[in-house]
């Protein structure tokens, strides 16, 4: 098992990366569930797969499971979920003291969180994420969000959570197509701070994604730490250097709206599809070898996702993609910062891209 510290000043906490952690979740989760009844939020899939395995854990120890069970999908992450959740969490008595468990991916992580930061002014909660995307990315760091019509994740709080447990088991039982959106979270960490990291992915995220025990425990581990280091210098994204894991997520974003945030489009679909958009813009702007841009593009190719968006199938053109760039959060003064790419390893800040430019730029991917 291997132990990665988020060092958040005033609010530190681990992450465990390891097999079997959800079975002895008493274990790992002792002297903080204080109560015979434990909250635990999940999905319908998840449960089904899961709500067995954590039951016997918290009644080895004396404890009970009480199930909230919504349905999968990111449509779940609204208003009306969230409400129905809070009079639940208050229905169940759930103090400021105790913990609420986050059982699933990014949508239950992100819906409990901020369930957890508006409880009572601020409630306990800890994640046990059983996506590859949400054990590498959502789960550590405290951003927590619902969407709205408006778009993705504008309303949200950034609240840390207690313990981050990921079970690599539960990849074993991930459909393929959810694993390598998970995967486009991991290849990121190389693309924006650590061009090793990316040749490791060439070399070893096939077999990785086959199932490779061992290089699945690196990826998880060394993507969690890679993000700690991050959020500890810069949690909430002042200083523009937490801003950086955002590359491929305003493109992504854009995509995610076009198709209904869906599962037409998975986000780490979209993560993907944006990084390669990322990257070709830079090529476009000169400031990455278009070599390099087409790398980034292959690699996701061979490892059988998606990696141009014509063949979305989309039914819009590329100011349409632009308007919903307009309701992203990270909006400064009416301008749009874009994280692009001087080289494989290195991404930086943009605040001088002409949304026009950017139009111009998607129609052309969108022809090919």
């Amino acid at each position: 098992m291997a132990v990665i510290p988020v060092d958040i000043a005033g609010r530190p906490y681990e992450v465990k990366v390891g097999t079997g952690l959800l079975a002895g979740l008493a274990e790992h989760c002792q002297g903080r569930l204080r109560k015979r009844r434990v909250p635990v939020v999940t999905d319908q899939r998840v449960h089904a797969a899961w709500g067995g395995v954590i039951e016997a854990a918290l009644h080895g120890a004396g404890h009970e499971a009480a199930w909230r069970i919504l349905p999968p999908g990111e449509a779940t992450k609204s208003w009306e979920q969230l409400s129905a959740l809070v009079d639940w969490l208050l229905a169940e008595e759930v103090e400021r003291g105790d913990h609420i468990l986050a059982l699933g991916g990014g949508v239950i992580g992100d819906l409990t969180g901020f369930a957890a930061s508006i409880l009572k002014r601020g409630c306990h909660f800890i994640q046990l994420p059983t996506t590859l995307l949400a054990q590498v990315d959502s789960s550590v760091g405290g951003k927590t969000a619902i969407n709205t019509a408006a778009g993705k994740n504008l309303v949200g709080a950034f609240h840390q959570p207690s313990l981050v447990l990921a079970d690599l088991a539960v990849l074993d039982t991930l459909p393929r197509r959810e694993l390598l959106a998970g995967y486009a979270e991991v290849v990121k960490y190389g693309l924006l701070g650590d061009a090793d990291f990316f040749q490791w992915c060439d070399a070893h995220g096939a077999a990785m994604l086959d199932g490779d025990g061992a290089l699945r425990e690196f990826a998880v581990a060394h993507s969690v730490a890679a993000k700690a280091r991050i959020v500890k210098e810069d949690e909430r994204e002042t200083l523009g250097l937490r801003a950086l894991l955002n590359l491929g997520h305003t493109f992504g974003h854009a995509l995610e709206a076009q198709t209904g945030f869906s599962d037409r489009l998975l986000h780490g679909e979209g993560v993907a599809l944006g990084m390669v958009l990322a990257a070709r813009y830079s090529a476009r702007r000169g400031e990455l070898p278009q070599a390099s841009a087409e790398h980034v593009a292959r690699h996701f190719a061979e490892v059988g996702m998606v990696s141009e968006i014509r063949d979305l199938g989309l039914n819009c053109d590329g100011p349409a993609l632009v308007q919903h760039m307009l309701h992203d959060k990270k909006m400064d003064a009416g301008t749009l910062p874009f994280v692009l790419m001087k080289s494989i390893g290195e991404a930086w800040l943009a605040k001088d891209v002409a949304l026009d430019d950017v139009a111009t730029f998607l129609d052309q991917q969108l022809a090919g």
